[in-house]
């Protein structure tokens, strides 16, 4: 009898993960060269990129760093050219670039054309582009995994143009998982919850962070090892037949503490307005 291969072995595949630096990429990057794949990170940050693609490179991996815009056709390209330059394939490949400025949020009556399309340009139209990019490539099939968010699937006070944003995402991958299977392209996304990264300053708010514990039925928030293992999943072959879904990380939370802080304000305008009133 044949020796078994590892289950969710990544090993000789190659595997591009934009973002791939930092938070959330950076754990993913991380877990496919533990996985034993070739990591290709991608990223406007050079220092992260380097940083990462040196850590796993002194544990016996192989790593790349291709620093790089996903919001440009040109840099998409070279992405796939390089990557395909050097090991011959693109067997996965991870849509993680995408974020929301702080300054860019916001109530939806407020919100100007500027600041929706930052926004959903970033999360949507450019994580489309890297997905078709990949797509072409992939000529043998592949799998294709886009980071979405618990705000696709629920109310975001705020921020209603990033959870449009991934809720279009989540849309995405379905369609892409049916036009795309005959390819033997699979798709799918891993949706998170809240996950303090180095980038995240509202979480740097000890109130703000107990309250977010609150609503999480596992009593933490995320760390970014926590989606990793299961970007792994997605990409080895022992998901083979999964295309098409998105997968919650979220310790089983079903209450955005967004839409809980929203109404606690709303209502109390609500008495104020009520109490001036009365006078």
């Amino acid at each position: 009898m044949s020796e078994a291969k590892p289950m969710f072995s990544l090993q000789g595949r190659t595997v591009v993960v934009t973002g791939g630096g930092r938070g959330i990429g950076r754990g993913i990057s991380l877990a496919m060269a533990q996985a034993g794949a070739n990591v290709v990170l991608t990223g406007r940050g050079e220092e992260p990129l380097r940083a990462t693609a040196a850590e796993i490179e002194a544990s016996g991996g192989v790593a790349v760093a291709i620093p790089s815009d996903i919001t440009r056709m040109d840099d998409i390209a070279r992405i796939v050219r390089t990557t395909i330059d050097r090991f011959g394939y693109i067997d996965g490949w991870v849509n993680n670039a995408g974020s929301a400025n702080a300054g860019d949020v916001g109530p939806l009556l407020t919100l100007d054309e500027g600041k929706w399309d930052r926004v959903v340009d970033l999360n949507l139209k450019w994580t489309f582009f890297a997905m078709q990019a990949a797509a072409r490539a992939m000529t043998r099939g592949g799998s294709i995994v886009n980071i979405s968010s618990r705000s696709g699937s629920q109310p975001c006070p705020r921020t209603g143009s990033y959870g449009a944003a991934k809720a279009g995402v989540e849309s995405l991958t379905a369609t892409a998982a049916v036009e795309w299977g005959h390819l033997g392209i699979r798709v799918n996304a891993i949706a998170p919850g809240v996950i303090p990264v180095e980038t995240s300053q509202s979480m740097t708010d000890e109130g703000r962070r107990r309250r977010q514990v609150e609503t999480v039925p596992l009593r933490r928030l995320g760390r970014v090892e926590d989606v990793g293992p299961l970007a792994v999943y997605f990409v080895a072959d022992e998901s083979s037949w999964v295309s098409g879904t998105v997968v919650q990380v979220t310790g089983g939370s079903r209450i955005p503490v967004g839409l809980l802080s929203y109404l606690r304000h709303v209502n109390r305008e609500a008495e104020a307005q009520e109490a001036a009133g009365s006078d």
